[in-house]
C-alpha cells in the first residue's frame, strides 16, 4: 500500500527508548515529517505483532534492542491533509516505552541520524511534534527501570 494518499490507514509503531536521563531520537529520512526528529519506529508488516514491529524497527533503524519488556504508552492518530483537503498520510501510531540494551545507535538506511537527548531538552523542544513530547513525558514518569 502506498505511504502517501493511502486507501486505508497504516499502522506505525514507535519506541520511547530510555537510557538514564536521556531518550533516543532519530532524524526521519523520509516522509511524513522528513528531516524532523522523532522516535525510532516504522510500519507494521503483515503477520507481525506490534511488539515484534517495535523490536524489528529498533534493530533496523538504529541497531539497538530493549533490555527488557515493552510498555504500551499510547495510540495516536496522525492524519495529514494536502492543500486540497485530501488525506496525504493516515497513520495509527502505537508507542511503547523501553529501557535501552547495550550499544550505541547506528542509523539505518531510512534514518538520517540518531542521538541520545537529555529528557529535559526533548520535553522542552518546540521543534518536536507535540504528541511525541507527550509520549516521552509519559514514559519519563514510569517507574525505572522499565520492564
Amino acid at each position: 500500500m502506498a505511504r502517501d494518499y493511502p486507501t486505508l490507514p497504516r499502522v506505525g509503531v514507535g519506541v520511547v527508548l530510555l537510557r538514564g536521563d536521556a531518550v533516543l531520537l532519530i532524524r526521519r529520512g523520509r516522509p511524513p515529517r522528513l528531516g524532523e526528529w522523532s522516535l525510532p519506529g516504522g510500519a507494521q508488516e503483515l503477520g507481525e505483532t506490534v511488539e515484534e514491529t517495535a523490536r524489528r524497527e529498533l534493530a533496523e533503524e538504529v541497531g539497538l534492542a530493549p533490555s527488557g519488556r515493552l510498555v504500551l504508552l499510547d495510540v495516536i492518530d496522525s492524519i495529514q491533509r494536502d492543500p486540497d483537503g485530501r488525506i496525504r498520510f493516515h497513520w495509527t501510531l502505537i508507542d511503547f516505552a523501553a529501557e535501552a540494551g547495550p550499544g550505541e545507535p547506528v542509523p539505518g538506511d531510512d534514518c538520517a541520524g540518531a542521538a541520545w537527548v537529555p529528557l529535559a531538552d526533548a520535553l522542552a523542544d518546540p521543534a518536536l511534534w507535540q504528541r511525541t513530547r507527550e509520549v516521552i513525558e509519559r514514559a519519563s514518569r514510569l517507574p525505572r527501570p522499565i520492564g
